[in-house]
């Protein structure tokens, strides 16, 4: 193969225009270098030239120790070349290699011509990762980092709190809205009045059309930036658990945003699924949903939201299906309102919000009363809750963790957690992994007891010894010679590198304390870790654009997989990654297996696995 024709199929010279590779192989000269051939030494003589190798093996080594084998298409003696200095690694030829080596003044000359050429060499991995999740803005009007203040509004339509039900009632229709601002009063912030207050809140109650406006409307309202984007306002919606915002700009109110707005403004929009939720009439589950949410999923990776960010609207609208299955189920009447509090809670990715496509479930219910009574009817609710959830298509957990199995009074659920703690052997931190990620999404029954368990886990020496040691048991899949490794068809992401993140970043969050030991998504554990000094900012940073990464590359392989009739796992087949993202992934294993050994040496583990 051309020579040229080589490093166009290659990191960053892809990104090269045709002149600009063109004055590559103007000097591009090709060397043979034997095994165990010395090519850089570290602290000797500056690289005179960028080496790129096109068969064979290149260890970069320090002091014995090989901390990188290049592949074909790999590079090196850049750090040199870029800083005029000493090469910080030795090269060492692993095997017999032949090499591309292209001048110093050519690559000064490119970094100069080509922004994207430098950026791979100058720019450190989380700001590469970055960059290269960076997509070109969509049409105006779709793109959802349209501004919500650039919407064509119409301004509120107000009424004061004391007029009748009756009044805003005709407010409402000779304005053809459906819903008032009510205005402030003294020591009082404005109100909002809805259709649905109107019905529920009055005609559901037998109240006349005198009722005043104060008993039907909720106060304090919510409101929303007109500098928020379109994408803000969705979650908005979706974690308020409403349908209408008031938008504020300057101090005042100066439109009314509706859910309607956003439906008319986005196709397959996860607004119109949680329409179909509350319509949602018996317990038996919304049968389609997984379909509705896959759709909902690939519409919002077409329009450029993050994986991340993906699986937190759809976490948002589970949350809605759970609540609406148990309130359904409380309605029924062999079932009734509960004897006391409670809190369906979720677990694993789940309650980190980070699962984008439906999986196995994982929940448990949490009662406040140890009676028999709550006991058996929570048995009959977690049975109704988890049938509605089967029924969505949300596949049984294999290992039994859903409510069905896990409903117990708080008390016990207090021991439990403190017995994982006090007692940290590897079935207790393997359940503590899961567990110690719930959130509550139903219910009413508060959990800061189960929480300052999980905060004091986070203080104690002994337990989080032995959590660092089980979170060094994911090891990214690297052979010896540091290629990414293949098995069962494919690399596995989950097992690889994104639990290795999801448990460094519980670890060091938990180390952290306060707010970061109970933040719950990855990335807000790692950059609370950041803050509090436990992981270095540098190392948040890189984990947390290598988490993207990786969630971006398998939600994408999943997507694929459904398209194409298939059921979607968490692998994906190097073969069909682009040359850059092999690179990319390459890197990132690496960088996450530096990371843990260096919190193998924090936390004085003698060695990883």
């Amino acid at each position: 193969m051309d020579p040229l024709d080589f490093l166009r199929l290659h990191p960053p010279f892809d990104r090269l225009r045709p002149a600009e590779l063109a004055r590559v192989g103007e000097g591009l000269e090709i060397a043979y270098a034997p095994r165990g051939a010395r090519l850089l030494s570290r602290g000797g003589e500056p690289a005179h030239h960028l080496y790129v190798v096109r068969k064979g093996t290149v260890r970069l080594e320090r002091d014995g120790e090989v901390l990188r084998v290049l592949e074909e298409g790999d590079g090196f003696g850049f750090p040199s070349l870029v800083g005029h200095a000493s090469p910080h690694a030795d090269a060492v030829a692993a095997e017999d290699a032949l090499l591309y080596q292209i001048p110093a003044a050519t690559y000064a000359w490119l970094l100069d011509s080509s922004p994207g050429f430098a950026q791979f060499f100058l720019l450190d991995l989380a700001e590469r990762l970055q960059r290269s999740a960076e997509r070109a803005p969509l049409p105006a009007g779709q793109a959802l980092a349209t501004l919500v203040g650039r919407l064509p509004l119409a301004p509120p339509v107000a009424i004061r709190a004391t007029a009748t039900v009756e009044a805003a009632a005709i407010r409402m229709r000779d304005a053809r809205v459906s819903s008032l601002l009510v205005d402030a009063e003294a020591g009082e912030g404005p109100g909002i009045l809805t259709d649905r207050d109107l019905r529920s809140r009055v005609l559901a109650l037998g109240l006349g059309p005198e009722t005043p406006v104060a008993a039907a409307m909720s106060r304090p309202v919510a409101t929303l930036s007109s500098g928020a984007s379109l994408f803000e306002a969705l979650l908005f919606f979706l974690e308020q658990g409403v349908h209408h915002a008031p938008i504020e700009e300057g101090g005042r109110i100066v439109g009314m945003l509706t859910d309607t707005d956003l439906l008319r403004l986005e196709g397959r929009s996860p607004l119109a699924v949680l329409k179909g939720i509350e319509r949602l009439g018996g317990a038996e589950g919304l049968p389609g949903y997984a379909r509705e949410i896959a759709s909902t999923v690939e519409a919002q990776v077409a329009a450029g939201v993050e994986a991340a960010e993906v699986g937190r609207i759809v976490s948002r609208l589970n949350d809605a299906l759970v609540r609406r299955l148990l309130r359904t189920a409380e309605a029924e009447t062999e079932l009734g309102p509960p004897p006391c509090p409670y809190a369906w809670i979720v677990l694993g990715s789940e309650g980190r919000m980070e699962q984008a496509l439906l999986t196995d479930q994982d929940n448990a219910l949490v009662y406040r009363d140890d009676t028999e009574e709550a006991a058996a009817y929570f048995a009959a609710l977690a049975e109704r809750g988890v049938a509605g959830l089967l029924a969505a298509g949300f596949p049984p957990c294999p290992g039994g963790t859903m409510a069905t199995r896990w409903h117990r009074p708080l008390a016990a659920w207090v021991d439990l957690f403190r017995g994982y703690v006090d007692t940290p052997s590897p079935e207790a931190l393997l359940a503590a992994a899961t567990f110690f990620d719930f959130r509550a999404v139903a219910g009413t029954l508060g959990l800061a007891a189960l929480e300052e368990e999980v905060r004091r886990a986070g203080r104690e020496g002994i337990f989080l010894g032995q959590l660092a040691r089980s979170t060094l048991g994911f090891a990214p899949p690297l052979g010896l010679l540091h290629q990414v490794r293949q098995e069962e068809g494919g690399v596995d992401l989950k097992r690889g590198g994104i639990a290795p993140i999801v448990a460094l970043g519980r670890l060091y969050a938990l180390h952290a304390g306060g707010a970061g030991g109970m933040a719950r998504p990855t990335l807000e554990r790692l950059a609370d870790a950041a803050r509090a000094g436990t992981l270095s900012e540098e190392g948040a940073a890189t984990l947390a654009e290598a988490f993207r990464f990786l969630c971006r590359l398998r939600l994408k392989a999943q997507l694929q997989a459904l398209q194409a009739g298939e059921t979607p796992d968490n692998r994906v087949r190097l073969e069909a990654l682009s040359p850059l993202e092999r690179v990319h992934l390459k890197e990132v294993f690496l960088a996450l297996r530096e990371i843990q050994q260096g919190t193998a040496l924090r936390f004085s583990i003698d060695r990883l696995g």
